[in-house]
């Protein structure tokens, strides 16, 4: 058998410029090699697979090297990179906390401490996973690590940093490594494929970089894998099946049947990748995952947040041009509302069709809403003919025909009314013939009407019967005349004070309402032209609840009474110093009648009773 070394250990990073995404970290520790400025204790810590036990191999090998370069690389070439590179070094030590995590332990490594190095420098002890250290092992490693002798140097290397007693964390500088980005795990999966000789695709190596979930070794030990499941010619397909990922296409397709309505096509392709073996919460969360991508892909701007090759991007960018942004969001809050059901849910896998089922609707729904808006927007900006209040009347119990009312400008002034073909509804049996144009009287309207003059029409027009054209313009007559004028005069403040008595006894029907108005304290003050009328809440909420609710109708039906549009209504609050204290359980209420009533504090006394 040939000595094969693994991906991860062949290609692991030997100088700074060989660490993959840590560039931050690799300047700083070169600068302070450079400028004789090295701390006694360093803390690594991130997540795993990232570098830093390499970091800290690169660092100890640098700081011994006899030859640096001008950029503070190891030469490779001195004794102590020799002997580091073979293993034999005698100035750099590693130490795996795991397996050595006790007392005695950080005795030993303590006396070892004391040698100084026989070439090179510094000693560096390099401890590994270092939160596994029991607390009397810390304890005892404290006094070493704050003093240490001047040759010796600690790299304390941790995935879980807020495991470490505080008191260490004190003593070290602390580099905080990140996670890989994807195009950097590509970039270098790209430079050893080649180097092997191995044919991959960029979408494959993107695949296996998200699979890593930015730890560059997982990247490494997938990358093997898939190796040797495809030999040197590596396939998109391949690596999906090999490493159990769920394929793009099916969430395109997903995709193309919501925008169609098609929901029988979504259940098939749920059914098809249950049988693969995929988990239901993964194929909802990869869909949801979808959706937003398709939703950054539609915005400009926001193509950094995308970490795809440029063909995959592209048809993404192509799937999203076909879906409005309302669609996205609304899929995306029924993918996240299924996603979190999804445990709780008895039937699990009819909980997801059902999304599915209103995923499909969603283009439908906003079709018919938009029919409908139209319809709506249509009927609202159709020319308005003056006096419509008659006409509507008319057309309520008229067939479909053209009706044209001219009111005058007063209601003082005659109403001339001109019909064209004008039907009132008759019996449907027997419907009447079409109407000669009528002209109302040339009589002026009288400015009261009988109350009960629009009951008899009514009663008519539920039965069936003819209505006279009379009797509908003197329904509604009187309306226009009861309307109330508002000028832009502004009034006095008496007239304000009895417009806010008649403003309160409106909401008699609602008590809470008509008392908070009747409690009220009004302050009215005039500026910018206008009557500014301000009445106190006893309490933000309250005054909260009146604003988001009622103030608007307040202020309109306030103007109305008032005859002015130049008042304005706002809100204050009491402050809390002058806000009555009420008496509300039964101890309050005796206590205030006692010191209220003095016969009442000296019978209490007499009696020697206790009130609580």
């Amino acid at each position: 058998m040939s000595d094969y070394i693994v991906s991860a250990r062949k290609y692991r990073p030997d100088s700074f410029e060989s660490l993959i995404g840590q560039d931050n970290i690799a300047r700083t520790l070169k600068n302070s090699i450079t400028r004789g400025q090295l701390a006694h204790a360093y803390l690594f810590c991130g997540p795993r697979g990232v570098g830093k036990t390499s970091a800290a191999r690169i660092f100890a090998k640098t700081i011994n090297c006899s030859n640096p370069s001008a950029d503070m690389e190891p030469c490779g070439e001195c004794e102590s990179c020799k002997s580091f590179a073979e293993g034999r070094s005698y100035c750099i030590h590693e130490l795996d906390a795991a397996s050595n995590n006790g007392v005695d332990d950080i005795k030993m490594l303590m006396d070892q401490v004391q040698i100084p190095p026989q070439v090179g420098r510094y000693s560096v002890y390099i401890i590994d996973e270092v939160h596994m250290l029991s607390s009397q092992a810390f304890n005892a490693f404290l006094k070493t690590l704050e003093e240490p002798p001047a040759h010796a140097i600690f790299i304390l290397a941790t995935t879980e940093k807020h495991k470490i007693l505080p008191t260490i964390l004190s003593r070290c500088q602390t580099y905080d490594f990140n996670r890989i980005s994807i195009p950097d795990i590509v970039r270098n999966l790209r430079s050893i494929a080649a180097g092997e000789g191995i044919s991959i695709d960029d979408e494959s190596m993107h695949v296996i970089a998200q699979k890593a979930d930015g730890a560059m070794r997982d990247a490494l030990t997938i990358f093997d894998q898939t190796v040797a499941f495809c030999g040197t010619d590596i396939k998109y397909q391949d690596v999906i099946g090999n490493l159990n990922v769920l394929d793009y296409e099916y969430s395109f397709r997903l995709v193309e049947s919501f925008l169609e309505g098609d929901y029988a096509t979504p259940f098939l392709i749920l059914d098809e990748i249950l049988a693969k073996g995929f988990n239901a919460q993964y194929f909802i969360s990869s869909l949801g995952s979808h959706f937003r991508d398709l939703l950054v892909s539609r915005t400009g701007g926001l193509e950094a947040l995308l970490d795809f090759p440029d063909s995959l991007r592209q048809r993404y960018a192509g799937q999203a041009q076909k879906c409005s942004v309302k669609f996205l969001y609304d899929a995306l809050d029924i993918t996240s509302q299924c996603e979190a059901g999804y445990k709780a849910a008895v039937n699990q896998r009819l909980h997801i069709e059902f999304a599915l089922m209103k995923l499909a609707f969603l283009v439908k729904d906003a079709a018919s809403s938009a029919v409908v808006t139209a319809k709506a927007e249509s009927t609202v900006s159709a020319p308005a003919k003056p006096a419509s209040a008659p006409r509507a009347a008319v057309a309520a119990f008229a067939a479909p025909k053209q009706i044209e009312v001219i009111a005058p400008a007063s209601v003082d002034e005659p109403i001339d009314i001109i019909l064209d073909e004008i039907d009132i509804a008759a019996p449907v049996e027997a419907p009447a013939p079409p109407a000669a144009p009528v002209e109302a009287p040339a009589a002026p309207v009288e400015a009261k009407a009988p109350a009960t003059a629009a009951a008899p029409a009514r009663k008519a027009a539920k039965s069936g019967a003819s209505l006279s054209l009379a009797s509908l313009i003197e329904e509604d007559t009187p309306k226009v005349v009861q309307e109330q004028k508002v000028s832009d005069e502004l009034p006095s403040d008496q007239k304000i004070l009895d417009s806010w008595a008649e403003l309160s006894g409106q909401y008699e029907d609602r008590p809470r309402l008509s008392n908070m108005l009747k409690n009220a304290k009004l302050s009215i003050a005039e500026a910018d032209g206008c009557k500014n009328v301000s009445f106190a809440v006893i309490n933000e909420a309250q005054k909260t609840w009146v604003e988001q609710n009622f103030l608007r109708n307040f202020e309109a039906a306030f103007q109305k009474k008032t005859g002015s549009s130049k008042v304005r209504l706002f809100v204050d609050v009491i402050p809390e110093e002058q806000v009555e204290k009420k008496a509300y359980m039964p101890s309050e209420q005796a206590r205030e009648l006692i010191d209220s009533n003095p016969e009442v504090r000296e019978f209490v006394s007499e009696l020697g009773l206790d009130i609580r």
